[in-house]
C-alpha cells in the first residue's frame, strides 16, 4: 500500500475532506501542461476491461458510462448478444453484450459490469463491458497505428494502440464497430 492510498483511507470517515483531497490530486495531475506540451498533444480515452484485457475507447466516442440498467426488455427473435432494450433518460438503447458480439463469450454480470453509451449520431447503442476504469491520458507520441494481437477477436475494430511504460492499450473504435454491417444483423 502506498502512502497516498493510506492517506485516502485515513479520510474515509471524513467525506468532505476526502473529496477535497481527491480534487486537489486531480488538479495536480492535470495542472502540468508543460509536460504534455513537451511530449506532444494529449489523447484521452475511456479505459475498459473485457475478457481480462484492457481497451481504450476515444472519449468523443463514449457519451456516458452507467451500470447495467434493469429491467431490460427482451427482443424476440434477436441474436443472443442483443440483451434487450433499455430506457436511459427517456431514450431507448439496444443493450449489446460486446464480448459475445465479438465472439469472446458471455460477459458475466457483476457489480463492476458497466455499459458504455456510444456517441454516434445514427446508431444508438449501449455496450456491456466487464468494467470501466475511468479516463486514461496519453501523449500522441505513445500512439502506434499497429493493431495489437488480442484475446478478444476484434482486430477489425481496433484503431491502433497506446504504449505507456510496459502496458499496451488497444484502441477500440466504436464508430467502426457500430457502422459494421454485422452489427446491424441482430436478427437470429
Amino acid at each position: 500500500m502506498t502512502d497516498s492510498d493510506s492517506s485516502l483511507k485515513a479520510l474515509r470517515d471524513q467525506p468532505y475532506e476526502l473529496l477535497a483531497e481527491l480534487e486537489r490530486r486531480g488538479r495536480n495531475a492535470t495542472a502540468s501542461p508543460e509536460a504534455t506540451a513537451a511530449t506532444g498533444r494529449e489523447w484521452v480515452g475511456v479505459a475498459a476491461r473485457m475478457a481480462g484485457e484492457l481497451y481504450l475507447v476515444a472519449r468523443e466516442e463514449a457519451r456516458e458510462v452507467l451500470g447495467v440498467p434493469a429491467p431490460l426488455t427482451r427482443v424476440p427473435g434477436a441474436k443472443p448478444w442483443l440483451l434487450g432494450l433499455a430506457s436511459v433518460r427517456g431514450q431507448l438503447y439496444p443493450v449489446i453484450d460486446l464480448r459475445q458480439f465479438l465472439g469472446a463469450g458471455v460477459t458475466p454480470l457483476s457489480r463492476t459490469t458497466r455499459i458504455i453509451i456510444a456517441s454516434h449520431r445514427d446508431v444508438p447503442a449501449a455496450l456491456v463491458v466487464d468494467e470501466v476504469l475511468g479516463f486514461r491520458r496519453f501523449t500522441e507520441s505513445e500512439f502506434s497505428g499497429a493493431v495489437p494481437v488480442t484475446i478478444v477477436p476484434c482486430a477489425r475494430f481496433l484503431a491502433g494502440s497506446f504504449h505507456h511504460e510496459s502496458e499496451q492499450w488497444p484502441v477500440l473504435s466504436l464508430r467502426r464497430l457500430l457502422e459494421d454491417p454485422s452489427f446491424a444483423q441482430a436478427a437470429a
